[in-house]
């Protein structure tokens, strides 16, 4: 497994053979959109059934708390604190997957890259390719044992609403929005209550439904580039809240382009505040 080339997921195969490796570190970060109405939490749904060796890496607890956005990204203090207390530190090779098509483990690969972490990688298909490939589940609380973990923040990787606003009328870097296209385009209700819908202008959408396949895992970077407009172009990815958006980066990964950076806030922060503008209807 390379870190920060070639192909940013591995497979189910790959980690049975590598599981037991010292140096890996599994991660289950599934996470739940409250307005899907879930069954579970995420982390009810790790103690159900895990990876052997998962720890849960929870977005809404590793994050600044104390942002009125949701699971906005925390200071290195506070990340460097949280992962090492998960047994994730400098010498990790660490795959992260989850329960629900890359909620939220694109993201927390993302996290992990935004604070400086090259060898981590996500694992394609999540638990449902595990099963699959005849994997064993465990439902005991896996022993973390601390670790040191050095941030080094890439700051090149996270946008802020400032970052946006001077994107805005400018050709220099794409803004891909992986929201549905009923609410790029202005036609549907976004999910949070009191949010217009709609689009920050010059942005394009991709919707991130159509960078996985049905069963789970993302499409072949052939698939993918057909989807991807210019793929190695300077990007920035945003979506509802910052989850999605970190699958758009993953998909662009897996096509060369490891740069991407995600608008932390994304449309959540952008639609709260009525001063910036915002798009409707095709263009």
């Amino acid at each position: 497994m390379m870190s920060e080339q070639g192909d940013p997921l591995v497979s189910a195969d790959w980690l049975m053979t590598n599981i037991t490796a010292p140096d890996v570190r599994i991660v289950d970060a599934t996470w739940f959109a409250s307005w899907t109405n879930p069954v579970e939490t995420g982390r009810e749904a790790w103690k159900r059934g895990h990876i052997p060796k998962a720890v849960y890496f929870d977005i809404d607890e590793i994050a600044d708390t104390a942002s009125p956005y949701p699971h906005m990204m925390p200071d290195a203090v506070k990340f460097s604190s949280r992962v090492r207390k998960l047994g994730l530190g400098d010498g990790s090779r660490i795959v992260v997957y989850d329960q629900n098509r890359f909620f939220a483990s694109a993201r927390a690969w993302w996290m992990l890259r935004v604070m400086g972490h090259k060898d981590v990688h996500v694992l394609d298909g999540g638990l449902h390719a595990w099963v699959s490939e005849g994997g064993a589940l465990d439902d005991l609380p896996t022993p973390p044992g601390e670790r040191h973990f050095t941030p080094r923040v890439r700051s090149d990787l996270i946008m802020d609403a400032r970052d946006m606003e001077q994107l805005v009328g400018s050709a220099r870097v794409k803004i891909i929005d992986a929201r549905p296209d009923g609410r790029f385009f202005g036609r549907d209700p976004e999910p949070r209550a009191g949010l217009p819908s709609g689009h920050i202008p010059g942005s394009i959408n991709v919707p991130g439904s159509l960078l996985v396949s049905e069963d789970g895992r993302m499409k072949s970077a052939e698939e993918l580039r057909r989807l991807m407009p210019d793929p190695g172009a300077p990007t920035v990815a945003t979506c509802g809240s910052g989850v999605t958006a970190a699958i758009t980066a993953l998909a662009l990964a897996r096509l060369g382009n490891w740069d991407v950076a995600v608008y932390d806030g994304s449309w959540t922060e952008w639609a709260s505040d009525p001063s910036r503008p915002i798009v409707r209807g095709a263009p």
